[in-house]
């Protein structure tokens, strides 16, 4: 089930973007093979959870020529190969998209690499902070007046890196469906890094973000977008940028007196008496206190939840946010099908 019922995948067994965006394709219905090495202890590669979902896998030694000739019939019969080698490496492999695509010219093959196949870092080493540190990404990140904050590895690897190679392939395969020809899918984290801040790229442009780190609407610098200690020590999150929504969060914190006393509200000299009034009333009651109290408001504030604790969140358990495979609890597939609706994926099959 899913849109891309019927789409065959070959995918090279790897780090976590190439089969993240393998997991992707695999939720929407595609026919996932991952190719796991063959090592002399016998077994497979070891599972990495959600990301092996959906999958089969077999295990294949692609030096012994035996080998490798049943990888490329395999290949001969598949609409998208995925392999997240240093650039050269596929080539030297004898899997190269040269001789992939002479063998199946209508094959869509996905590189995921950390700097690309071409450029003076091309064979360098990488992790999501140096790609996202190279597209601007992280500079922004953090408190005023203190180092940038190194994020989860959600930007490079999975958002710029793995998202952007299923995003990629998908539209490959659209393309094929006009021409007839596979192609060449170059998905690079730093490409996508980059690609993420095209919206600070505006702002600065419009004059709306020029502040240093930390000083800026959206990083943490505004009183109405950022979070907030509770009386039991956990935290909520505010984000309430339209007027409207301010005054909502007012209401609701009953500061509207000593609001009238306050700057206007994108006026940086009001930020801290705000925010020293804001924190008082959030400190009053609990995280989940506050959850339910805001619940029915566009005031813009939600409790900060630990990933363990994201689906039980009464919104998250009425939209099936979350499922078990194989007794994991793990995010669902997105984005949802009226049509073609996506299936409960199943655990990783192993074939012999």
């Amino acid at each position: 089930m899913g849109p891309l019922t019927g789409v065959t995948v070959i995918e090279m067994a790897g780090l976590a973007p190439a089969p993240f965006g393998c997991m992707i394709l695999a939720d929407l219905g595609a026919d996932v093979l991952r190719i796991d090495r063959r090592t002399s202890g016998g077994g497979l590669t070891p599972p990495s959870g959600p990301l092996d979902r959906g999958k089969t896998s077999i295990e294949l030694d692609i030096k012994d020529p035996s080998d490798l000739a049943r990888l490329l019939e395999l290949v001969d019969g598949a609409d998208v190969f995925v392999e997240g080698y240093r650039p050269g490496v596929a080539e030297r492999l004898g899997l190269g998209p040269d001789v992939l695509l002479e063998r199946n010219p209508r094959l869509v093959y996905g590189r995921m690499t950390g700097w690309g196949q071409e450029g003076p870092l091309a064979p360098r080493a990488g992790h999501d902070i140096n790609y996202i540190a190279l597209a601007g990404a992280l500079e922004p990140i953090g408190r005023a007046g203190e180092r940038p904050h190194a994020p989860l590895n959600v930007i490079g690897d999975f958002a710029g890196g793995g998202m952007l190679l299923a995003l990629g392939v998908v539209a490959a395969l659209h393309e094929r469906n006009a021409s007839g020809a596979g192609q060449v899918v170059d998905a690079a984290m730093v490409d996508g890094a980059n690609l993420l801040m095209s919206f600070l790229h505006g702002m600065h442009a419009a004059g709306m973000w020029e502040g240093e780190r930390g000083t800026n609407l959206l990083d943490g610098a505004a009183p109405f977008y950022d979070t907030y200690e509770c009386a039991d020590g956990g935290y909520v999150a505010v984000g309430c940028v339209e007027p409207q929504f301010y005054q909502q969060l007012l209401a609701v914190l009953d500061i509207d007196e000593e609001a009238e006393e306050l700057a206007f509200q994108i006026d940086p000299s009001g930020f801290d008496k705000t925010r020293t009034l804001i924190a008082a009333r959030f400190k009053e009651r609990t995280r989940d206190e506050w959850g339910v109290v805001f619940a029915d408001s566009d005031a813009c504030v939600t409790p900060v939840l630990s990933p363990w604790e994201a689906h039980e969140h009464p919104h998250n358990v009425a939209r099936g946010a979350f499922i078990e495979v194989d007794g994991l609890l793990q995010p669902a597939p997105a984005p949802r099908f009226s049509r073609t609706p996506t299936a409960t994926p199943q655990p990783l099959k192993v074939q012999q």
